[in-house]
């Protein structure tokens, strides 16, 4: 029987009973929050131009919203992407509110697509087929690949692998995993670590605020950029076990040690209960209260980039 992994607590996904609540008793009884599906959200025109050329060894990493979990990340001469969902709806049951950053098919060549977990929102197998590139996630997940004929590196908490010049490592995150009924958490979840010459990133993937923050900052110091989430906790009874508020990611950049906070998990699907544009505002008002610098954090637009490097 395949493996079934655990978080670094020893804890496991809410039971069906739990799913059930929220998304059936309580909807049927009206306790959830109400908020439109759709909602305005920042995007711009990507320079595509500039995306065609990945920065040079020594030039910083660039790394462009694509919306959702979805990146575009490109340093010393490699492009790769994060979680790259491109299709219009999830199941056909969530539809997208904004569209893509970057198209697929306008995108530069792909050394690697890296895949944080195996939810539907976050490992999209039509994007991933058209996009062609090989695969780097967690333990368990070379059968779904197989099928679609992408070469997969499967990797544990705190392994390593090389794309190119740059190293990829897995890092933990406070998750769970399904794709069907039979396989709840026999596929590993987690974050990425992404080292160049001149610029160390981090993805975090789907996470709920944890101990693990700490360890990863502990381990990888100098973290120029942190793409957290900052969408999908309402109501928190039920999401605080698997995604961040604000506030907790904001607690979490602060762990890491990073330089740059780099808000992402907001506004591309309807998941939970609040306000598709609600997380950037508390984001907002959480960074004032603490009287942060507010050149260190960036709530991008959809297509828009930015350009970090070491200092």
């Amino acid at each position: 029987m395949a493996t079934r992994f655990k978080n670094l607590d020893g804890s496991e996904p809410h039971g069906f009973g739990t799913i059930f609540k929220w998304a059936v008793a309580d909807k049927l009884a009206g306790r959830r929050r109400k908020s439109p599906d759709r909602t305005a959200v920042p995007r711009v025109e990507p320079d595509l131009a500039a995306l065609a050329t990945p920065p040079a060894p020594g030039e910083g990493a660039r790394l462009t919203w694509l919306g959702h979990a979805s990146w575009l990340v490109q340093l010393d001469g490699v492009s790769l992407l994060v979680d790259p969902v491109f299709s219009e709806s999830l199941h056909h049951i969530v539809h997208r509110n904004v569209p893509p950053g970057v198209p697929p098919g306008k995108l530069p060549p792909i050394a690697a697509s890296l895949v944080s977990h195996n939810h539907y929102d976050h490992l999209d197998l039509p994007s991933l087929r058209q996009v062609g590139a090989p695969i780097v996630t967690g333990l368990g997940h070379a059968p779904i690949f197989q099928g679609a004929r992408l070469p997969c590196t499967e990797l544990d908490w705190w392994g390593s692998t090389r794309v190119g010049p740059v190293t990829v490592h897995y890092v933990p995150s406070q998750h769970w995993s399904r794709r069907s009924l039979a396989d709840a958490n026999r596929m590993l979840w987690g974050g990425f670590v992404i080292e160049g010459s001149s610029a160390r990133l981090y993805h975090s993937g789907d996470t709920a605020y944890f101990e693990g923050f700490r360890e990863i900052g502990r381990r990888y110091p100098g973290i120029d950029a942190a793409m957290l989430p900052i969408g999908a906790y309402d109501p928190a009874w039920f999401m605080s076990k698997q995604h961040m508020n604000p506030e907790e990611a904001v607690q979490a950049f602060e762990d890491l040690g990073a330089a740059r906070f780099l808000a992402m998990h907001w506004g591309t699907f309807k998941l939970t209960d609040e306000p598709l544009d609600e997380p950037p505002q508390r984001l907002d008002t959480e960074w004032t209260r603490r009287q942060w610098p507010r050149e260190k954090l960036h709530v991008l637009a959809v297509g828009e980039s930015l350009t970090v490097r070491h200092g």
